[in-house]
């Protein structure tokens, strides 16, 4: 993945991350820094719900909305919120390796099978629940969504600091995303 630019010591982070948030947040995951005391939130991290994630963030340090896919576009009151509210000056988005919402489609018969079975839905439900829900949760690829995500937010609230984030499951670590052309 020639996007993908490892954190594995403080000279990797980008430098239009320095003095952010986002620097705290990858010194924080990638290179063990010891938590500082946070009064209030410094940053919106928008992320998957998935359950293989683990941050290694202080207390008070971050508002984090968890979706299917990290997808924002149904939280976007929330993400005002933690702006106007809140205070907070960047956005982390954080796609993850092997997420379920990629080829959400190729999980439509597991999708309406598991509602039957552990929800007790009715057929027609399920088939109707998903076939309304499935597009627009699917994403394609996670670089390509959380790049794509990272755009449109930038647009919408274009004084943010909006960070595309890539978290390996394999190994727990953040990775930046080389933005642009290759």
């Amino acid at each position: 993945m020639e996007r993908l630019i490892p954190v594995t010591a403080q000279s990797d982070i980008l430098p239009v991350y320095h003095k952010t948030p986002i620097e705290a947040l990858l010194a924080y995951q990638n290179l063990n820094r010891p938590h500082g005391t946070h009064d209030k939130a410094e940053l919106l991290i928008g992320m998957c719900m998935d359950n293989r994630k683990h941050l290694r963030i202080p207390e008070n340090f971050a508002y984090i909305i968890r979706s299917g896919g990290g997808n924002l576009r149904y939280s976007e009151f929330k993400v005002s919120y933690a702006i106007a509210i809140g205070g907070i000056s960047a956005v982390a988005l954080l796609a993850h390796t092997n997420c379920g919402m990629v080829n959400l489609s190729s999980k439509r018969e597991q999708f309406i099978a598991g509602l039957i079975d552990k929800a007790g839905w009715d057929p027609e439900w399920a088939e109707a629940h998903f076939m309304h829900f499935a597009p627009m949760f699917e994403i394609g690829n996670e670089v390509d969504f959380v790049l794509s995500e990272a755009k449109r937010l930038r647009l919408r609230y274009p004084k943010l600091l909006v960070a595309p984030l890539l978290y390996r499951v394999e190994d727990g670590q953040l990775y930046q995303l080389r933005e642009g052309t290759l």
